[in-house]
């Protein structure tokens, strides 16, 4: 064996070991060698370097810098690029979530004159994700070439019509590819079944693979742990928890953060998680991505979650595009504005490429949260590519802020852009309108999502109309819209009737619909309050006496009223203000002087603001996040501060933003 070869199997092993080992500093030191010729240049050890940037995630930076060079281009410039290298491409793009250079390049693919193979479909489909006009045309052509015969390809179809919402096509799929089934396509439909509740159906899957003695792994039984997790049913995960102990499954990664999920989502149980988390002897990134999401969906714990992603970090793991979904998440969660900001820039230093749309999406939704919805529209505008979550997050955010012309002009851009939108995209369009009265526009857009994309309106929709008609005024037509609607109301849709009811004062309504609240959901405090508080309004005190009875009888006790903002904690008195004492409800006859006013002082929203004047400059905006709904004593107060102070201030709580600036506020008083 002469030196020449040599030479060139050892740099190809040492190659192979960088793509095992991620090892990009040194995958870039054999560039090097390889860009100066020093090696050969080939087709095949071209493939090699394009599928080790692609398996750093450093793809498009690799590109770029090569393109702003005389030096041969690890793609364009390879002697004469095949279907492995188109493929591995594609797969990279894919991977990463970029759907138009994925495309662009198959399509350019196939102008040449390339040959394409299962690997190049099920990575297209896997491009398109959730633009499901692209996947029925790549299915279509899968048919067209014969690849349907191709499991890898069916496989990738079930898992992409399922995420899209079309469970039918996916079981029509997996029903017709019996001869040709391996455990993917098990594992796949399964985890369908599961994303759509069909939760026994799936179960059901899993014990026909068992009888079958088709071999069950680590990916079975996650995908097992999905369909427990996407039907709540947490008497049957924990029975599976308990078999995966006996086959000692239990300490495989990929099964505990099946095992997390399960905890944090059906019981918020996060010391279970902790316990699951430290059994396993080398917890991976997505184990830990898992046990960040699962304190960030809570958002009492969402500091646990910014502690835990930092210990990831400590223990020696670089944070994919995963974490920081995430950890951003969880800033959402607190309205940590310079949480949020941190993260953000730690994720453009981070192996993270800059156009991450993932990682985005999740960036807009913060700054939205955090009351900057110029930065969150800033950002949006930048972005490479955009998707139908991108859209969501800015229409959702201009809709939470009162914001509702620019949230439906938006919806409108994204129509034009051919961007199908979402059943989570009319929930923002619908909130959009009924934060704003725009009742005919709402009844269109409703209609327009059953008849245009055939989607079902589901509960969240129908709640959506009824707090629309119901801030109208239309009380009598949301009531029918209850008695029609082709599901049970829950307490959600009988709470936005008790909530428009409140606002238009009408008691009787508001007691029927208290009684429904009450009886779904018997400790819930909120239907007493609501409905006390309507009796004192209207002076009837004995009738809110009976009420409050009721509630000390049942045991069932108010949430008290925080609020939080992110400067050192100070208390000021609020000076030269005269509150709307009819918010304090006491009795005229029984309350000592001075006293509405000293428990109106004392809401948290007042001290909030109190402690943002005193703890910041003059002129910087002012962020306070409260538990509860904003009371009308203090809505009227924060105008009137913001008209003295000039100070931008922004109120979140539970229901919507309200931006005081020169003594208005974005609701328009209408919330």
């Amino acid at each position: 064996m002469n030196q020449m070869s040599w030479s060139f199997q050892r740099f190809r092993q040492l190659l192979k070991t960088c793509i095992a080992e991620r090892d990009l500093l040194t995958g870039k030191s054999l560039q090097t060698l390889y860009v100066k010729s020093l090696v050969a240049p080939s087709t095949y050890m071209s493939n090699h370097f394009i599928l080790l940037y692609s398996k750093c995630g450093r793809l498009s930076a690799a590109r770029k810098a090569f393109d702003a060079t005389p030096t041969p281009n690890l793609f364009d410039k390879i002697p004469q690029p095949d279907l492995v290298s188109y493929n591995t491409l594609i797969s990279a793009y894919a991977d990463r979530g970029d759907t138009t250079p994925a495309v662009t390049l198959f399509t350019e693919m196939r102008k040449l004159g390339f040959d394409m193979d299962g690997f190049t479909l099920s990575a297209v489909i896997t491009a398109a994700c959730d633009d499901i006009g692209l996947i029925t045309q790549v299915h279509s052509l899968a048919v067209q070439g014969g690849f349907d015969s191709y499991v890898s390809v069916n496989n990738t179809l079930i898992t992409y019509y399922s995420k899209n919402g079309y469970l039918g096509e996916a079981k029509l799929i997996f029903n017709g590819i019996v001869e040709i089934r391996d455990e993917v396509s098990w594992n796949s439909m399964i985890v369908a079944y599961g994303q759509h509740h069909e939760g026994s159906k799936a179960l059901a899957l899993y014990q026909d693979m068992v009888r079958r003695q088709l071999r069950v792994d680590m990916f079975t039984l996650a995908s097992v742990l999905t369909a427990f997790t996407c039907v709540e049913d947490l008497a049957g995960g924990l029975q599976f928890h308990a078999h995966l102990i006996k086959t000692g499954f239990h300490q495989n990664p990929h099964v505990g953060s099946g095992l997390i999920d399960l905890y944090s989502k059906c019981q918020g149980d996060m010391l279970g998680c902790t316990k699951v988390f430290e059994e396993i002897p080398e917890p991976d990134v997505v184990l830990w991505n898992t046990m960040i999401s699962g304190y960030s969906q809570n958002e009492e714990l969402s500091e646990e979650a910014l502690k835990c992603f930092q210990q990831m970090q400590h223990a020696g793991h670089r944070p994919d595009d995963g974490s920081f979904v995430c950890v951003i998440s969880a800033c959402s969660n607190l309205s940590a504005p310079s949480q949020g900001k941190q993260i953000h820039s730690l994720a453009l230093k981070s192996y993270i490429p800059s156009n991450q749309i993932s990682v985005n999406n999740a960036l807009i939704a913060m700054y939205s949260k955090c009351g900057n919805l110029q930065d969150a529209r800033k950002l949006f505008d930048r972005m490479p590519e955009q998707n139908s979550v991108s859209f969501n997050s800015m229409i959702a955010g201009y809709a939470q802020h009162g914001r509702g012309t620019e949230s439906l002009v938006l919806f409108e851009h994204m129509l034009e852009k051919d961007i199908i939108p979402s059943s989570i995209t009319f929930i923002s369009v619908l909130s959009a309108c009924a934060h704003t009265g725009k009742v005919d526009e709402g009844h269109k857009y409703f209609n327009m999502m059953k008849e245009n994309f055939r989607l079902v309106p589901e509960v969240e929709h129908y709640s959506c109309m009824i707090d629309l008609l119901g801030r109208a005024g239309k009380l009598k037509e949301a009531e029918d819209l209850i008695k029609t609607m082709p599901y049970d109301p829950g307490s959600i849709g009988w709470g936005t009737l008790l909530s428009a009811c409140r606002i238009h004062g009408n008691i009787e309504l508001a007691v029927k619909a208290a009684n429904e609240c009450l009886h779904l959901e018997p400790s819930n405090a909120a239907p007493y309050v609501i409905l006390a508080n309507m009796h004192a309004s209207a002076g009837k005190w004995d009738e809110m006496a009976v009420v409050r009875k009721l509630m000390r009888d049942q045991g069932v006790k108010k949430k008290p009223g925080c609020s939080w903002i992110e400067v050192n904690k100070r208390r000021m008195k609020l000076v030269g203000y005269v509150p709307d004492t009819r918010w304090a409800l006491v009795r005229d006859d029984g309350a000592r002087a001075g006293e509405k006013e000293i428990r109106l002082g004392h809401h948290s929203e007042k001290l909030a603001v109190a402690f943002g004047l005193l703890s910041t400059e003059d002129g910087e905006p002012i962020l306070v996040v409260k538990n509860l709904r904003i009371c009308g004593d203090c809505h009227n107060a924060i105008k009137f501060i913001s008209a003295i102070t000039g100070r931008e201030i922004t109120v979140r709580d539970t229901h919507r933003f309200h931006c005081f600036k020169d003594g208005h506020c974005s609701c328009g008083d209408y919330w």
